[in-house]
């Protein structure tokens, strides 16, 4: 689905540049549930905006599900992004003075769908995180695994190919955090591809593949097993 090769990632301020990601050549199979993890500034988020369309790379190409997206323009990015790519932030990112059911929506209004299927859909998605009770109350009267768990509905509106999951526990409670991984684990056993950004072991462990990052640079490439991280064959450093 996902294929990376030798992808750089170069800010430059002044006389400053900052290596954040150097040579990564990687690959995503559909269906795959990945763990990004690293130390901060290690170039986590940084690969996840990349693979992600939020981001372009400096250098190196870029192909999803085939084909080469590498000089593709702002708007077919875009246009890419909100048709095949739903994505949580450990910030939520909700409208706080809005209705659940109004933030789940956003992703549909952007892509021009009827107005009374919007609202089914959303009625549909909040059902399978178990939020329907709490359709009409504001995002601001929500808990915070409540909050997150309407991110993922609005991550799933669009019923996208890759779910991209940025440190989505990070400002949970461990039961709040738990539930969300089971939810994303429930989702990649219905074949949705999960790309997660976590520094938390728990978190890491939900997943079925682990790769780390140090300096803008992938280190290790392991697949887990029964919560066993064992080493996947084929990563250079």
């Amino acid at each position: 689905m996902i294929e990376l090769k030798k992808i750089t990632k170069t800010y430059r301020s002044s006389d400053i540049e900052t290596h954040a990601l150097r040579d990564i050549n990687l690959v995503v199979g559909e269906g795959e549930f990945l763990a990004i993890m690293g130390p901060s500034g290690s170039g986590k988020s940084t690969l996840m905006h990349v693979m992600g369309f939020l981001d372009k790379a400096s250098s190196g190409s870029y192909f999803f599900e085939g084909d080469d997206v590498t000089d593709k323009s702002e708007e077919g990015l875009a246009e890419l992004r909100n048709i095949k790519i739903g994505f949580v932030f450990q910030a939520f990112n909700l409208l706080s003075r809005t209705r659940v059911i109004d933030n789940v929506v956003l992703p549909l209004i952007y892509a021009n769908v009827p107005k009374a299927e919007q609202y089914v859909r959303a009625k549909e998605v909040l059902e399978k995180v178990g939020l329907t009770h709490r359709i009409n109350h504001y995002s601001n009267q929500l808990s915070g695994g409540e909050k997150q768990r309407v991110a993922l509905a609005r991550a799933l509106i669009n019923n996208p190919r890759v779910i991209f999951a940025d440190e989505p526990t990070g400002n949970l409670d461990s039961k709040s955090g738990q539930a969300i991984m089971e939810l994303l684990q429930e989702l990649n056993e219905q074949g949705r591809t999960i790309i997660l950004v976590t520094h938390e072991t728990f978190a890491a462990e939900s997943a079925k593949r682990v790769i780390k990052l140090t300096d803008g640079v992938v280190v290790d490439d392991s697949l887990v097993t029964n919560r066993k991280i064992t080493k996947r064959d084929g990563y250079s450093k």
